[in-house]
């Protein structure tokens, strides 16, 4: 089955400084994957180890079964979008694709000029020309003709705009639903990647802490606002897993983990006059989760 593996993973830079320290993660083929997590957190070192960019000092990284450094024939199956676009400023994007396409045996022109016609993207203008959101355009629409098994973008809308990123969004949906093509994200734009992805890793300090579907994230934490008539007795709330709580004039604000229907239960024995249970955005939850980590909203 085709899949992307870190097995007991370690990436180091020097003696002093490991990046990733013996992570554990499974990407499945056709997955829209998210990698959340703070500055330095190892998200850029993963895709980069997936790419075949960096080696890893100790344990696995498999695609399809087999290692990636050194390895042409899977390296084909792989497109990695940068954060940085300034190496890419000597070209034209005609010298782009042609550039790719020495590399990539699937590369499609059909599907190329499709894309480049959607966008209008000038063909022979040089990129360093070009604003920081067209060059990431171009990129994309080359990194989507090469027509590879694995696409991974960091700080993918990057210097788009509203509109395009709505068109780059489409593009990437339509290759996902077309060929099963597995994306990997990595972005501090957390409403992009619930936007886009099914399933999300919490990286932090070099290390996997979850990675779980969207869904199950959100249906493991809850936000309740609660008031009382009456204040609830002080062991009402024993058993619950209360991350936060807050307390604004009569109302009260509780972060809770667990099982929503329990949650519920449990509240609603303390007789409140007014019970609101309210989703938590991803981004919400990727803030409690740092604020648990000790990182204020600043350090995200």
């Amino acid at each position: 089955m085709k899949m992307i593996e870190f097995k007991e993973l370690t990436k180091k830079f020097s003696n002093e400084f490991t990046a990733l320290d013996k992570i554990n993660l499974t990407i499945e083929k056709g997955t829209a994957f998210g990698l959340l997590g703070s500055n330095g957190a190892g998200k850029s070192t993963m895709l980069r180890l997936i790419a075949g960019i960096y080696r890893q000092e100790a344990g696995e990284l498999l695609i399809d079964g087999e290692k990636v450094y050194d390895n042409v024939k899977i390296k084909e199956k792989i497109f990695f979008i940068n954060d940085e676009t300034i190496q890419f400023g000597h070209h034209t994007l005609k010298s782009l694709k042609d550039f790719y396409k020495g590399f990539y045996p699937n590369f499609s022109e059909e599907l190329f000029d499709s894309l480049r016609e959607k966008i209008g993207l000038p063909f022979d203008k040089k990129l360093n020309q070009f604003s920081k959101g067209m060059k990431r355009q171009a990129i994309v629409i080359v990194g989507l003709a090469c027509q590879t098994d694995y696409l991974m973008l960091d700080e993918a809308f990057d210097g788009l705009d509203p509109a395009m990123r709505i068109i780059v969004k489409r593009m990437l949906v339509d290759a996902m639903i077309d060929r099963e093509l597995t994306v990997i994200i990595s972005s501090h734009n957390l409403k992009e990647i619930s936007e886009i992805c099914d399933t999300v890793a919490f990286v932090h300090h070099g290390q996997i802490l979850f990675a779980k579907s969207i869904d199950s994230v959100k249906n493991e934490i809850h936000k309740i606002q609660v008031a009382y008539k009456e204040a609830p007795e002080e062991n009402a709330f024993e058993g619950l897993d209360i991350v936060k709580a807050e307390t604004t004039q009569s109302v009260r604000h509780y972060i809770v983990r667990g099982d929503h229907d329990q949650i519920k239960k449990v509240f609603e024995a303390t007789n409140p006059i007014i019970f609101e249970l309210i989703p938590l955005t991803l981004e919400e939850i990727f803030i409690i989760e740092m604020e648990g980590k000790g990182y204020g909203y600043e350090n995200i």
